[in-house]
């Protein structure tokens, strides 16, 4: 698609309760390259957590609200593909036969997870204004499955020359957040949490990036129970501070 004029920012659970710098990051980049965001305050959650519960009814209730107020014919622009992928692959879906199907229908069809939209509709250009620094990118079970944005992270953060991007051993390995299975699970999330800290730390980088708020939040976790003294950061609250003068945090 062309460059837009303007688009939706769908801000997600866990940024409006927890991260929110990494909302206010991606809304600034996408505004940096002359595009108006509409973040639409009646917005909440996407309804992921019922739905991988079971619970189809009490997903299409929290839903149904942002098929009605994201209903304009403009991109939404999600930092995050879990949610992402909610929205543009399950929702016509969980949808179907519903009256609200045409509408859910056309809102799948217009969801981008951000470096989706930023590498493949804006064709954004970076310049690294930060000190040297090594990261590993930590890639989402979501992204890299499910959205297949894989690449676009991993592309962008290969465009700041003083940034050595590595990924951790076993990268296509969950890091045992999966939303509502570590609540359910755990001991088993646990234990995949602690693998992926070690692998992340065995990269010798100073600093993991990843663009979902959940694997941040699992992952930063356990890294601060081992005191590992690492910590992770939301790709997009990494790309705004690399690429714009003065914000710089690495060093």
């Amino acid at each position: 698609m062309s460059k837009p004029k303007r688009v939706y920012f769908f801000g997600t659970c866990l940024i409006d309760l927890f991260y929110p710098e990494a909302g206010i990051s991606a809304i600034e980049l996408i505004e940096r390259e002359g595009i108006i965001v509409d973040f639409p305050q009646q917005q909440t959650c996407c309804g992921q957590p019922p739905f991988n519960s079971g619970y189809n009814k009490e997903a299409i209730s929290v839903a149904s609200k942002q098929v009605e107020l994201l209903s304009e014919n403009i991109p939404v622009v999600v930092p995050s593909a879990s949610c992402a992928g909610m929205m543009k692959h399950h929702y016509p879906k969980l949808f179907a036969n519903h009256h609200l199907s045409e509408k859910a229908l056309a809102l799948s069809s217009r969801v981008y997870e951000l470096t989706e939209f930023l590498v493949r509709v804006l064709n954004i250009s970076l310049t690294d204004y930060g000190s040297p620094i090594k990261v590993a990118m930590h890639t989402s079970c979501s992204a890299r499955r499910e959205m297949e944005v894989t690449e676009d992270g991993l592309s962008l953060l290969r465009q700041l020359k003083n940034v050595d991007v590595c990924e951790p051993a076993r990268a296509n390995e969950c890091c045992g957040f999966g939303g509502t299975f570590s609540v359910k699970q755990p001991e088993i999330s646990a234990a995949m949490a602690e693998d992926k800290c070690q692998a992340i730390k065995d990269t010798g980088a100073s600093r993991f990036i990843s663009g979902d708020c959940g694997c941040i939040m699992n992952i930063n976790g356990v890294m601060d129970n081992t005191n590992r003294n690492m910590h992770g950061e939301h790709l997009a609250s990494f790309l705004l501070s690399r690429s714009a003068p003065g914000l710089d945090k690495s060093s």
